[in-house]
């Protein structure tokens, strides 16, 4: 695996599989974190790489990646460490810049934030990780982002532990100039885009950033 931009596919649910197509490029390092491979499957892709204690596929299922070629990464299924944080932790190991992150919401409330809270890990600092379904796309920023959307698209600013303060926006309908958002205020849920890009600074804290794209399927 040499490109430096990957797409993990979790076990989580994925209402939408079509739309999950706008998160993929040409060059993307395609991983299964074990039964995320069930949605590739569905979508007709093949990964470079099945990670995870497997838990999740039948057997003839493994053995027929492995046939194909498929990089086989193989844990017991106990373990201290979800088959989505094993593949983070890889591809971070292996210089990967920009990590997209398909399957990861939905269902178990303790799954979904357990893999939100992934976004935090330390082997990701400096990465470019995003939790995308094609229809939410979800990251936290300590300095400065960009989210490309459509105008009309709902963003929504969320501080994460004390308060986050020195926050500039560009884009967005209602926006912020060194502004500040607390945990305890619901002040930066469902800000829209006015632009294809909003932008985003922070000088200090940190904001989790939930970009909810229109539906596009009327």
């Amino acid at each position: 695996m040499e490109s430096t931009r990957a797409v993990v596919f979790a076990n989580g649910e994925l209402v939408n599989a079509a739309a999950v197509r706008v998160v993929l490029q040409p060059e993307d390092t395609l991983v299964a974190a074990d039964g995320g491979y069930l949605h590739m499957k569905k979508l007709g892709i093949q990964p470079h790489l099945l990670i995870g204690d497997l838990d999740s596929l039948p057997a003839q299922e493994v053995e027929s990646l492995r046939a194909a070629g498929v990089e086989l990464e193989i844990y017991p299924r106990e373990k201290d460490a979800t088959d989505l944080e094993l593949a983070l932790a890889r591809l971070a190991e292996r210089g990967v810049h920009e990590i997209r992150v398909v399957a990861a919401l939905g269902g178990r409330l303790d799954q979904t934030l357990a893999n939100l809270y992934l976004l935090e890990m330390d082997e990701l600092k400096g990465i470019d990780v995003r939790l995308d379904d094609g229809r939410e796309e979800i990251l936290i920023i300590r300095s400065n982002a960009t989210v490309t959307g459509i105008p009309g698209d709902t963003l929504s600013l969320l501080s994460m532990g004390n308060c986050t303060k020195g926050i500039t926006t560009q884009g967005l309908k209602y926006p912020l100039k060194g502004g500040k958002l607390c945990p305890s205020s619901s002040r930066g849920i469902s800000n829209v885009m006015l632009e294809t890009e909003a932008m985003i600074e922070v000088r200090s804290g940190a904001l989790l950033c939930i970009h909810t794209r229109q539906d596009q399927t009327n």
